[in-house]
């Protein structure tokens, strides 16, 4: 069974976190690699620890390699007055938002441990968000063409997305994951075009906004880590 390292960061800022990301995935790279000199030499190799972090950053807008600047609708100054820090990054997918309220996950997993599928590996990052939120009785639902988990329209609420999605791969091991909104200010939304979805039958949601109260955040973390052990089949160390 594989081995994964949880850590909660706390309030971290996205700069330190993109950072602390890309050391775990140098380190689980440079392990693999080793590995493989070993086992050509005809020695045992190290066991790989994977790593699932979790975290909240300071407001920040990041926009993914395919994304569009258009969709950031403040300029540089505007960003300042409202406090917004912004960042390109070497994710998959559009702009979005990270805030207080809201558990940032990144796994850092080697997906040579697991399965080398990154469509089933996103589609289980979904399903562990899909089944966190079916403890709190609301249905998550995945929408053709668009990653992310999203709450189905009902009466006046269009398509509401609780959850977003942006992955980066090196030799197969991940980074970047998704977003999950919890307690989230989503009046912050407004100064983008989530995921440059500009559809008025789409919207952003979450859970306190869902349930009408705010959550114990870190009661939500543990049902999440749960989820997640459950669905890729690996023990926390």
């Amino acid at each position: 069974m594989q081995k994964v390292v949880f850590q909660d960061l706390g309030l971290i800022s996205y700069s330190d976190a993109w950072a602390y990301q890309e050391s775990r995935l140098k380190e689980l790279v440079d392990r693999k690699l080793q590995n493989r000199i070993l086992e050509k030499e005809g020695k045992a190799g190290e066991s790989l620890r994977h790593y699932l972090l979790f975290c909240e950053h300071p407001p920040v807008y990041t926009l993914g390699k395919s994304g569009s600047m258009s969709n950031l609708l403040l300029d540089e100054q505007g960003l300042r007055r409202e406090g917004f820090e912004f960042f390109k990054i070497n994710r998959g997918g559009d702009i979005t938002y990270h805030g207080p309220g809201q558990i940032v996950g990144y796994p850092i997993f080697d997906l040579d441990g697991f399965f080398t599928d990154v469509h089933r590996y996103v589609r289980y990052l979904e399903e562990a968000v899909i089944l966190t939120i079916a403890e709190y009785g609301l249905h998550g639902i995945r929408i053709k063409g668009y990653t992310g988990v999203w709450l189905e329209a009902k009466g006046e609420a269009p398509l509401r997305k609780i959850c977003a999605i942006g992955v980066h791969l090196s030799r197969w091991v991940t980074m970047h994951g998704f977003a999950f909104n919890v307690n989230t200010n989503l009046e912050h939304f407004n100064h983008i075009i989530p995921c440059g979805i500009d559809d008025e039958d789409k919207s952003v949601t979450s859970l306190e906004k869902e349930l009408g109260r705010r959550l114990p955040i870190d009661e939500v973390k543990e049902k999440l880590k749960g989820q997640f052990a459950g669905l890729f089949g690996f023990e926390y160390v």
